[in-house]
């Protein structure tokens, strides 16, 4: 799972996950923001449904909780929805076919949040849009600008509302566009300029960094274009 700048809430209603490095398996996970690769495995017989939230909309979902306490770890649905978390999963299971599964999913959703005015504040969110816009490539002191907050403050308000500071999640932004330069075969130097990256070797060390691998063997592994996993 590469650091997508996203909010993974897994439902799952059978089988169960490994994760690398962890004891114990798991059925259904909330992964919060992260900016190093995880790797996930299983048997085969893992069934489910994932959502894939912005942090702005699981800040909505999951309620007034701080995003802060999510970052870089995996927990157990119930941790952040309560009781609701498995009843979803029960439902699910018994719906007959996919179609039943996704209108429940989607009259479920919507039910939770109906009516909510919880989420982030609205300078943390034009801040958010903004790094989205540059794919990370905006000096934060310039997104700080925008907000017309200290950088100071928005760096705390960020990582409660959203999070990770904005400097973290401009890192994960950039590392996407750069997976997806790659991948359509720009070269790693057009890459790291187009990116917002000082160098190659600066594009290099970020990639090992957040991925594991250099970005020429990340490319071999993932097998090319598309079989990248963000999550």
């Amino acid at each position: 799972m590469v650091p997508s700048g996203r909010v993974s809430l897994l439902v799952g209603f059978g089988g169960g996950m490994r994760v690398r490095g962890a004891a114990g398996r798991h059925t259904s996970l909330v992964s919060g923001l992260h900016t190093r690769s995880r790797v996930l495995g299983h048997d085969g017989d893992v069934h489910g449904v994932e959502l894939t939230l912005a942090p702005w909309a699981a800040h909505r979902l999951f309620g007034t909780a701080s995003l802060a306490e999510l970052a870089d770890t995996l927990t157990d649905p119930a941790d952040v929805l309560g009781p609701r978390a498995r009843d979803l999963a029960e439902r699910l299971a018994a719906a007959a076919t996919w179609p039943e599964r996704f209108a429940l999913l989607d009259e479920t959703l919507l039910r939770w949040t109906a009516g909510d005015t919880t989420g982030p504040s609205s300078p943390v969110l034009e801040a958010w849009h903004v790094l989205e816009r540059s794919a990370g490539s905006l000096p934060i002191r310039e997104v700080a600008a925008v907000t017309g907050w200290s950088l100071r403050h928005l760096e705390a308000r960020f990582r409660e509302q959203i999070g990770l500071t904005p400097k973290r999640l401009a890192r994960i932004l950039r590392l996407n566009r750069a997976i997806r330069e790659l991948t359509q075969g720009t070269g790693a130097a057009d890459t790291a300029v187009r990116c917002g990256f000082y160098d190659q070797a600066h594009l290099s060390r970020e990639f090992t960094s957040m991925t594991g691998l250099p970005p020429g063997r990340f490319l071999a592994a993932s097998g090319g274009a598309s079989a990248w996993l963000a999550g």
